[in-house]
């Protein structure tokens, strides 16, 4: 077994890139969302169109999921939008 010994700083940073992570997650979902109630589609219509779960993008608006590159790409399609579009508020 080996012994490990955690200073404050390595926990600090593991939590910083934690927090980040939220951030970048919670950051794409509110985009998802502002996008889906601009197009006027509900989460369930949404979600036939990608072929994903109506509580998969529930989540991923919340900012509780890291999606897929490839789920980004069925996002887009469903939303007719380029994919770079799902992450710039432009």
């Amino acid at each position: 077994m080996q012994n490990v010994t955690y200073s404050p700083w390595t926990l600090s940073q593991q939590q910083d890139k934690k927090n980040t992570m939220d951030d970048i997650k919670l950051i794409f979902g509110k985009r998802l969302r502002k996008l889906r109630k601009t197009k006027g589609i509900s989460q369930e219509t949404l979600a036939f169109d990608a072929g994903l779960d109506r509580t998969y993008i529930s989540s991923i608006e919340r900012g509780k999921r890291n999606v897929s590159i490839e789920n980004i790409a069925r996002l887009a399609k469903a939303l007719e939008v380029e994919i770079h579009e799902l992450f710039t508020d432009k």
